[in-house]
């Protein structure tokens, strides 16, 4: 209904265009967000022709004067959200080139980003019998235990796929050594995946956080529920993967929307791709 309020940031082109699109077909009042403005306004500009129920607002996920504002903004206006689908991200990587020259920015972004969101984000999440829904993008690239792009070192996979000792600390002192080793030089022979390493990394570190909030609020009474779940939408033809992508953005959108979306839905801290449960 139109009553439902759904958040999806980045949503301005390719897969969170449309998600938005899907969710406002669907009936709802999506709110798209983007970190530029003008940019986000003649997204959702176009989706309006569509007669679909969208509005913008300006969000930089890794600015915390415009998370305060935003939030601040979605309070007075609809009273809160039922639904978060956090879509931004970024990477410098393409094809087969690995760099980390801009690791810093693709793991602010990807991974710190989307922690400062979905924690100033789940006060304004409201109550329902259905309960309300985190969507992750994430990637299989951020898998622990992938056949071709894993940490090499067995331990630290273990600790971070261990759900009743994992923690934020945990996760963070993670991507904080990869970052020193970047800046000494001594990621190469730090074990770290080999491929598109900083992206691959960033989404390791959203789908461990994912499984951490998903146990975090499992607590919550009956009625307060927050179901939080990550996807890959797959290699998606989008100016991230230079057009190269096997699929298109409106089959990207496709779990992403159906997680959000899914009636009775009772699971939590899981990865999905193609609508099907995958391995973390």
């Amino acid at each position: 209904m139109d009553e439902t309020i759904a958040v999806v940031t980045g949503g301005n082109r390719g897969i969170g265009f449309e998600i938005t699109r899907q969710l406002a077909l669907q009936g709802l009042t999506v709110i798209l967000t983007s970190r530029d403005t003008y940019v986000g306004e003649e997204a959702t500009k176009t989706l309006l022709e569509e007669g679909l129920k969208v509005v913008f607002h300006q969000l930089d996920i890794v600015d915390c004067e415009s998370t305060e504002l935003f939030c601040a903004w979605v309070k007075e206006k609809y009273g809160g959200i039922d639904i978060l689908i956090n879509n931004a991200g970024i990477s410098y990587n393409t094809g087969s080139e690995n760099s980390v020259e801009c690791a810093w920015k693709v793991i602010n972004t990807n991974y710190f980003g989307t922690k400062n969101i979905i924690k100033s984000v789940i006060p304004l999440m409201r109550s329902s019998a259905e309960g309300a829904r985190i969507v992750m993008v994430s990637s299989r690239l951020g898998r622990l235990n992938g056949r071709r792009n894993r940490i090499a070192d067995v331990a630290l996979r273990q600790q971070l796929e261990n759900i009743e000792s994992l923690s934020e600390d945990i996760i963070d002192s993670t991507i904080n050594k990869f970052l020193e080793q970047v800046k000494d030089g001594s990621w190469i022979n730090g074990g770290w995946p080999q491929n598109n390493t900083d992206y691959s990394l960033s989404k390791l570190a959203v789908n461990a956080y994912t499984r951490l909030m998903a146990r975090t609020l499992f607590e919550r009474p009956k009625g307060q529920k927050i179901y939080i779940n990550c996807c890959c939408p797959g290699w998606v033809k989008t100016a991230m993967t230079g057009w190269a992508g096997l699929t298109s953005p409106e089959e990207g959108a496709d779990t992403p929307v159906w997680l959000a979306l899914l009636p009775g839905l009772s699971i939590s801290g899981m990865f999905f791709a193609e609508r099907r449960e995958i391995n973390f």
